[in-house]
């Protein structure tokens, strides 16, 4: 589900409220930075002191030829798992509880991190058997052959993820407000949006943050609603805020940012391509189709995610921007949209004023504030 604001809301500008967000959100982007170091160091010495070779050769003594690459990406994951879980364990659930923002316990927030984990295992597993795939039988082009393939899987996965993951985490019942849902389906006539039904889940188990989107990609497409939402918002300010989801939709955002993605994908890949041979020497290998040598590409995305993220971050910035001015205009609902925001700040405690660094490099929503100046 979309984040209705990055950075997760914040409190009114006064009083220990808004104190409490700032202190939320600097953790949160020191834990992030903390998390990019931290997990550049881990990759960076498991291939330096040979371990990620010396893995795969042990694998391959003990195991057929065949079976070495498989339990050579679990042992993987599952290393990245166990070395991550303090920052996972301090950024969802320790820092949540602090801030009173979670209604997990302890035992639940582990079943659903390791479920998350197990799908990101599921996902990570088909990406990198097509990358090798590929990478074998189209040794002069793989690079861009593996971007297409992107462009394919992130439709099939935004196509999936409303009916298959996320009913993993959530339960999921159709809206019970018929005068809500009525509402909603005239707004999607109204905008010209083809609108399977309408949904809520019970958000309020795990959080009292709230949400709601417009997810799902031809027969999956649906609106799903947090239950923290539907029950202390109006009918205005939930319109207000769906409408926001249509015109991402009616903008073209999701094929505009996915096309982008891919742009990056295949940049990406292409700098692997060009360059990826003095770097592996660097590492002890002489090829990039060694399954060894993989930790050599999550090193590289992770030093192009750091360097494109304030540009996505930009023109996500833009694209809400751009949702928010259909949305007021399509629904008229200016002071519902401002009051919109101003719960959204409390309840999600976002940082409504960042510093500009922070906002370059963590926003992909425009601040709070600056939702409600340019509706004014």
């Amino acid at each position: 589900m979309e984040n209705l604001q990055e950075g997760n809301g914040a409190g009114v500008k006064s009083g220990p409220v808004f104190g409490r967000a700032r202190v939320y959100s600097n953790i949160k982007y020191s834990l992030s930075i903390a998390g990019w170091i931290y997990t550049f160091i881990l990759l960076f010495l498991f291939l330096k002191l040979g371990l990620s070779n010396n893995l795969y050769l042990r694998l391959s003594a003990y195991l057929w030829e065949v079976l070495a690459a498989p339990f050579y990406l679990a042992a993987v994951f599952l290393g990245y798992y166990f070395f991550t879980f303090p920052f996972i364990f301090f950024q969802s659930y320790y820092l949540e509880c602090k801030f009173s923002l979670s209604n997990q316990s302890a035992k639940d927030w582990l079943k659903d991190s390791i479920k998350s984990a197990a799908v990101s295992c599921i996902i990570g597993f088909i990406i990198i058997s097509v990358f090798y795939f590929i990478l074998n039988h189209f040794p002069g082009i793989w690079w861009v052959v593996i971007s297409a393939f992107w462009i394919f899987f992130s439709i099939i996965l935004a196509k999936v993820m409303p009916v298959i993951i996320i009913p993993l985490f959530f339960k999921y019942k159709k809206l019970t407000d018929e005068a809500l849902r009525e509402r909603i389906m005239n707004l999607a006539y109204k905008m010209n949006v083809k609108l399977i039904d309408c949904f809520e889940i019970d958000f309020s188990k795990k959080t009292l943050k709230a949400n709601a989107a417009f997810a799902g990609i031809g027969n999956t497409r649906r609106v799903i609603l947090a239950d923290t939402l539907k029950d202390k918002y109006s009918y205005d300010e939930i319109e207000v805020i769906l409408a926001h989801e249509f015109a991402h939709y009616r903008l073209k955002h999701l094929l505009k940012l996915i096309i982008c993605n891919s742009f990056f994908t295949l940049a990406g890949f292409y700098v692997i391509f060009r360059t990826s041979h003095f770097v592996l020497r660097m590492f002890g290998f002489s090829s990039l189709s060694e399954i060894a040598a993989l930790p050599i590409v999550f090193l590289y995305f992770l030093l192009f995610g750091v360097i494109t993220q304030p540009l996505e971050a930009f023109i996500s910035r833009r694209f809400e921007r751009s949702a928010d001015r259909m949305a007021i205009n399509v629904t008229g609902l200016k002071g519902a949209f401002v009051s919109m925001m101003n719960k959204l700040s409390q309840q999600n405690l976002a940082d409504r004023k960042p510093h500009p660094i922070i906002k370059f490099f963590f926003f992909d929503h425009p601040p709070i504030d600056e939702r409600i100046r340019d509706a004014a």
